[in-house]
Formats: structure tokens, sequence, C-alpha cells
């Protein structure tokens, strides 16, 4: 008998969003009416979110895909034999050929798309396991110090060597340590830790592992946001299927050691996003920002050693493990080493993730791969690192991703999100939503924050109404710098970046008197 054709569709939720599983059903019906043996591998998302549903083939070795593909095109894809490779007004030809993915450098996103994220064997066959089996015969200190030499910095935007924080927490003595993944994902135009959940679960278990296996640590925690319910049934399961093959638990690949995770949901606060919220969130308080020091690698969870890393931080650990801390090195410039997975978002033409090394610039991301803008008109700004991060101009395209690079220009890497807006964007209509975003997110902790975000709003709503403009400007320049100086986190210590550098590059948009006027287009 022969075997049956293998069709891949993904699951992802962005993909379902615009009809996936309805594709995925039509496509079945089809295949038994017209006696066709079909086998649907549902994946996660390539990140090619413009081509969603992308549908693909298995032909001469190769994966062909059909994309996007609705429900009313499944008719003709099944006259022109796409299941065969045939021709249709729909096909990208080869998916690996594309444009969009030969040019990305694929390290942490290797598997997504391409296979089924809860088939175990699957997953070893694609590269995986061979990192955590590695580990398995190091020393802790042996591990750290791979880590250390990688050059691997926090993707959660801090960009603190997870190599040091690792290190820090091995050198403490306590009965027991923690290994928290922040999946608390919740900055404007980012979803790449989703895509990991969903698409490519086990290796953000097997990253936690080796962390455990590198510390001393026995018991995972993630810290899922409340928004992502497909990535919370995938991850249970692979959980599960993890410990149901003796890779969680006791003993973990003849290592002597022992690690295991548990799954902990969010209650939908931006702010435990920040490490030490999270943390009081997981201990059942209210989420709340702890004073540092102490850092939570000293005490963190419980009072106990703990490291929190964000999921594509603890995703990419497996590569590195696997293939060695020079070849992840040998990718990034400067101190930013690796690649960091990009997402495109906002008014963009082809929206979706790309992971390159650092050192790319933003006129590549936004022009080569985005497209430009999705309306055709033209780039007005670009806000990296989510709502709290800094605008920047169509003249600063060319600004390399690179940390340091954009502390240099006044701005921040963050979690790799990019949103893009057209010359139509109010930039002052920015700026309260960045103030009125932080006084609703804040947790109300400290003053600057709690009071600065609101009189912030209010003083902008003024300025955008024509109210005695150069003085709430003055007043409004001095609020953030309390905001900066005084917040104890991120959250107040932040949101005036956006703010003052709308300020700075459109003073038009203020009506700031002496202001260069931006033409109507």
């Amino acid at each position: 008998m022969a075997d049956p054709y293998i069709i891949y569709i993904p699951q992802d939720s962005a993909a379902c969003s615009v009809g996936a599983n309805e594709v995925a059903e039509v496509i079945v019906q089809n295949a038994r009416s017209a006696g066709i043996d079909v086998k649907i591998i549902r994946t996660g998302s390539r990140g090619a979110y413009w081509l969603e549903p992308l549908v693909e083939i298995e032909a001469n070795g190769k994966r062909l895909g059909y994309g996007p593909v609705t429900t009313a095109n499944v008719a003709a894809l099944f006259e022109s034999r796409f299941y065969e490779g045939g021709e249709n007004a729909l096909c990208i030809g080869i998916v690996d050929e594309h444009p969009f993915f030969a040019r990305q450098e694929r390290l942490t996103f290797a598997r997504c798309g391409i296979i089924d994220p809860l088939d175990l064997d699957a997953y070893r066959r694609h590269g995986g396991l061979k990192g955590l089996e590695k580990a398995a015969t190091m020393t802790s200190e042996a591990i750290v110090e791979e880590m250390i030499e990688s050059g691997l910095r926090g993707r959660g935007g801090a960009g603190f060597p997870a190599g040091i924080k690792w290190k820090t927490a091995l050198a403490q003595s306590s009965d027991q340590k923690f290994i928290c993944a922040n999946a608390d994902e919740g900055d404007s135009g980012t979803f790449a830790d989703r895509m990991i959940m969903e698409g490519d679960p086990f290796a953000l278990i097997e990253g936690m592992i080796i962390a455990g296996f590198a510390t001393g640590a026995e018991h995972g925690l993630i810290y899922l946001r409340s928004e992502y319910p497909a990535a919370l049934r995938i991850m249970t399961n692979a959980i599960t299927a993890f410990e149901d093959v003796g890779l969680l638990g006791e003993n973990i690949a003849d290592s002597g050691r022992a690690f295991s995770i548990e799954l902990r949901r969010g209650a939908g606060a931006y702010i435990c996003g920040e490490e030490t919220s999270m943390l009081e969130s997981l201990e059942g308080k209210r989420g709340e920002v702890r004073v540092k020091p102490p850092i939570p690698a000293i005490k963190g969870l419980f009072g106990k050693p703990t490291i929190v890393n964000n999921v594509l931080t603890l995703a990419a650990v497996p590569f590195i493990l696997a293939e060695g801390a020079t070849a992840y090195r040998n990718y990034g410039m400067g101190r930013s080493r690796g690649t960091q997975p990009f997402q495109l978002a906002g008014n963009i033409k082809r929206g979706g993730l790309v992971e390159k090394a650092f050192g790319v610039t933003l006129r590549e991301l936004i022009e080569e791969f985005g497209g430009g803008s999705f309306t055709g008109r033209p780039l007005r700004a670009v806000q990296v690192g989510g709502p709290l991060g800094a605008y920047l101009t169509a003249d600063e395209l060319d600004l390399p991703m690179d940390y340091e690079a954009f502390v240099d220009a006044g701005a921040m890497l963050g979690h790799g999100g990019v949103v893009v807006f057209d010359d139509s964007v109010d930039m002052a209509r920015q700026a309260e939503f960045s103030m009125t975003f932080c006084a609703e997110e804040s947790c109300g902790k400290c003053t600057p924050c709690r009071i600065g975000a609101v009189r912030g709003a209010e003083t902008i709503s003024k300025i955008r109404n024509g109210e005695n403009i150069a003085a709430n400007v003055a007043l409004l320049t001095d609020l953030c710098e309390i905001m900066t100086d005084g917040s104890l986190c991120a959250m107040g210590g932040l949101t005036p970046m956006p703010v003052l550098s709308a300020l700075e590059k459109f003073p038009e948009d203020f009506d700031i008197p002496d202001a260069r006027k931006r033409a109507t287009p």
C-alpha cells in the first residue's frame, strides 16, 4: 500500500486566527471525497504571517509551500494535484529557498513550523536533546563556563549575560534552587515566546533542564501569559511527554540529577513580566516589584536562589550545548552574540518573525524582510523594544540591531519587537498612550511611577489641546526625569523613553513653538 501524502498545516494561534483549522478540515474532506490518502501534520508557524495559512507538502525530499490558503482555494489545490507538487497560483516554491527564509539564521527557531511540536521522535531527529545529553555528562561548572563563553545575553530585554547569572546562582549554598521561565510576553509587537511554546515547546523544556543541571536547581516553573490558551495546552502536553520517557523526574539521562517543571498561568498583569513582580505572583501575592538588591539569583522565589530567564534565552541553550559555545558566538557583533528573533508588526506589509544574527539593520528588517509599510505610505517612526522603547525616525533605519548601538542611540533593543508607523501617525498621541499605558499597568508600589504616569498623561493631553504648550512641555520633561531617576523598576523608569523621543524627534506633532511643521501628505 502506498504511503499517504504528507501535508503540513500550522496550528499556531496566528495561523488559526486566519483560518488554518478550517483549511485543515476542508483539505481532509476533499481528500476523502477524492479517495486520496493524506496525513495531516499540524506544526507551529514558520513566522511568515502574511502567508498564513501556509500549507506545505513534501515532494522529492523538499517542502513546497502554498499560501495564503483559504477554504475557497482548497478545491483548486486538489484540481492541480498540489499534494504531488502540482502547479498552482498559490505556490511559493521550495519554502527553505524563499527569500524570506533563505536569508535568515535560524538557530532557536530551527524546528518551528517544521515538525509536530509534540512529536518527541521528530524533535530528536531534528537535533533535539543533543544539548541535554551532552550536559548530562558535564559538571555544573563546565556548563556554566560554556554559557559564559557563548556570550548569550538575556533575550527578555535587559541583555544581562545569562552565564554570569547562572554562575551567581551556582555559587549560592541552599537546600533548594529554582529555574523560572518568564513567559509573560506582554510587549506590543512581540510573539516569539508564544511561537516557541506553540511550535517547539521541547526546546524550552530542554533549556530549563540544562539550566537546572548548571545551577543545582531541581525544580522549574513556567510563568505563562494568561492570554495564551493554545500555549498552555501544548506546554502541558509537552511536559507530560518528557515525564513519560523519564526526561523529567529522577536521574535524567543517567546524570544522577533530578528536575521537574510545573506550569503557572499569570493573571494578565503586564508588570508581572518584571522578574521580581513575577516571583511575587508565583508566591501567591500581589504582583509588585521588589527592591533590589538582593537579586533573584541570590534570593528569589521563596527566598531561595532563583534563575529567571526569558523563554527565548532558555530556548537558545540547547543549541549552545549541542554545538558548542564557539558555534553560537560566531554569530553577531560586539558584545551582542548569537541571533535574535525579531518580530515585525504594526503598519508593515509582511509581518512576522525573522531570526538574524545581531548586526542586521532596521532597514534590512523593515524594507527587505518586511516589504515596507502595509499602506504603501512613507515610514515615519519605528518603536523597538515594546511600549517602553524609544521611537526612531526614518533617518535612523541604518542602526544595527545591537544592544550597545541602541543604547548609544538613546533606545533599547528589548525583546526584539519592531512596530512600524507610516506618516499618518500622530506622535503626540503615541506619547500620551505611553503614559496612559504606564498608569494602567503600574503595580503602584512607587510614587514616581504610580503618580507620575497619571500626571504625565494629563500633561500631554493639555499639550495636545494647545493649553500653555511651552510650560507644559517643560513640566513634562521634569516629570520624565523624576520617573527615570526615582522609579523602582523599568515600568516607570523607561516610560519616559518613548515620550521624550517623541518630543525630541517629532516636536511638530506637539505644536511646540518654532518646531518644524510637517507637511500634510
